[in-house]
């Protein structure tokens, strides 16, 4: 799909989005919302990765692995070439996509036991550590939004609620002191996996050193109706958000990720609500929806034309 800047002037018209701006790409044109892509959901191989989000003239990248590492673990020497790498494409990073509090919370482990599929390969006792390394890299990549978890999910949330509520705000006083922000993404199977469930801790928390990671799909994941109800919940509370669908195989009736458009989320009343209350935000597209060849780069792309389409469609 070829935006001309009159066509993005004339949707972001539309959409009320001025305040909201990324910055201008090299080509002079801009999108409307600071949108980006988590580079590893299109290939492990960075540089590939920013060339597409860039041929896009999208402003933004999320980093989550670097190369075959967990950025928790990536050497300096992989990190330099990541920030030239980036600073070469024009890019911003929105956050650092850390496994923080992504691990089994003591008290409560989930059974049976889980790993992030991430290449990271955590525990609770690493926490303190973790949290300071994402800071320094917050800082090394110019950006103050790191992502955070609540702990692989157990039967019954409610129970280990205390816990994952007390640690969350002990690590938003932390946060605080460095000067960054935690985003916490309701993740499906994480203790924090809906609407409701974020709303409600980011609300008794009560810190601005603790935000939201809004992420539709996630919610849709544990049967919640995204927007409107996941949304209301949240409203005003996120400071980043991904992007992704979810459809109903027809076969198995089991959810399955889907291209940005081809699924059950209303991704056309979100976004206009979005523009309605002109969210400023980062967002990041984050596929999982793999077609059936596998191609990661192409089934970005579906998505994210998906996506750019229902823009088009709402202005």
């Amino acid at each position: 799909m070829s935006w001309s800047r009159r066509d993005f002037s004339a949707l972001l018209a539309c959409l009320g989005l001025e305040v909201a701006l990324p910055l201008k790409t090299r080509a002079g044109r801009a999108l409307p919302f600071k949108l980006g892509i988590i580079t590893d959901e299109l290939t492990d191989n960075l540089e590939q990765a920013l060339d597409f989000i860039s041929g896009y003239s999208l402003a933004y990248c999320e980093l989550r692995q670097m190369g075959q590492k967990n950025i928790m673990n990536a050497p300096q020497e992989s990190l330099d070439q990541a920030k030239r790498l980036i600073e070469k494409h024009g890019l911003r990073v929105s956050d650092i996509a850390s496994p923080v509090f992504k691990y089994n919370l003591p008290e409560m482990p989930a059974r049976p036991e889980k790993r992030d599929t991430f290449r990271a390969d955590f525990t609770d006792q690493d926490t303190g550590e973790l949290l300071n390394k994402s800071f320094e890299l917050a800082r090394f990549f110019g950006t103050s939004k790191v992502r955070v978890f609540s702990y692989w999910r157990v039967e019954d949330p409610e129970k280990a609620y205390l816990a994952v509520r007390d640690r969350l705000a002990q690590a938003a006083s932390l946060s605080a002191k460095n000067g960054m922000v935690l985003v916490l993404e309701n993740e499906h199977e994480c203790n924090i996996g809906t609407g409701k469930e974020l709303g409600r801790i980011l609300r008794e928390v009560n810190s601005p050193s603790l935000r939201g990671n809004w992420d539709p799909g996630n919610a849709a994941m544990l049967h919640e109706v995204a927007y409107p109800d996941g949304y209301r919940e949240v409203r005003g509370l996120f400071a980043h958000m991904h992007i992704k669908d979810v459809r109903k195989d027809p076969e198995s009736g089991k959810l399955r990720w889907a291209p940005v458009g081809g699924g059950i989320i209303d991704w056309r009343g979100q976004l206009k609500a979005l523009s309605e209350t002109r969210y400023d935000g980062t967002m990041s597209l984050e596929t999982h929806y793999r077609r059936p060849d596998g191609n990661m780069v192409e089934s970005t792309r579906e998505s994210l034309e998906g996506l750019l389409k229902i823009l088009e469609e709402i202005a």
